[in-house]
């Protein structure tokens, strides 16, 4: 081989030892960009899975602290709108105060069995949205002592203290009171009371 033609072939060899250099240099580059986005994409997945746990663990933490107190609450609120349960306790407390029979316990109207759109769930009719506090409902209970059955004004007050002290009729929200013509120591009253509900 002559000198001139080993020199070509050096030169070429040369040129060809520059692009493999240069193509095995941006085939790298372009495996490590891969790897560096995987390994970032693994970091933030990382992250987020070390902040689940550690919102999993205050959870818990936080399950066991106030689980006591959510028992309190469930005791506090009833979970039902037992009507008889609230007609009992009512009559009740009218019988400890001195008040032998009421005129009248009334609930609001029901629309139980009537189906429209947008129409509240069958356990939620009769009841409103106490506004500010989410799941608690109201039931309007109205209590009625007539005229032909006046009572002292004394049992009367002890019939509001015990509603007040009982947990199905903690709010009595409207007082309409009336002596009696003939004896003005007694009274007739018609009472609206709110009955708290958490379902």
């Amino acid at each position: 081989m002559k000198a001139k033609q080993l020199y070509f072939v050096l030169i070429g060899c040369c040129c060809l030892v520059v692009v493999l250099f240069f193509g095995v240099a941006y085939g790298a580059n372009k495996l490590l960009a891969g790897q560096a986005n995987k390994l970032s994409s693994l970091r933030a997945l990382n992250g987020a899975v070390q902040a689940q746990q550690t919102s999993l663990i205050t959870d818990k933490r936080d399950t066991v602290k106030y689980g006591e107190l959510n028992t309190i609450a469930a005791s506090i609120v009833p979970q039902d709108k037992d009507q008889a349960e609230a007609v009992q306790q009512i009559v009740n407390i009218a019988a400890a105060s001195g008040i032998p029979a009421l005129t009248s316990i009334s609930f609001p109207a029901s629309t139980l069995g009537i189906t429209t759109s947008g129409s509240p769930k069958p356990n939620l009719t009769q009841l409103t949205p106490v506004t500010g506090t989410s799941g608690v409902y109201n039931l309007e209970i109205t209590v009625t002592q007539g005229n032909t059955n006046s009572v002292p004004y004394t049992d009367f007050l002890n019939f509001l203290s015990g509603l007040e002290q009982n947990r199905r009729t903690a709010e009595v929200t409207s007082i309409s009171i009336e002596p009696d013509a003939t004896n003005p120591s007694n009274v007739s009253f018609t009472l609206i009371i709110n009955e708290f509900i958490k379902p």
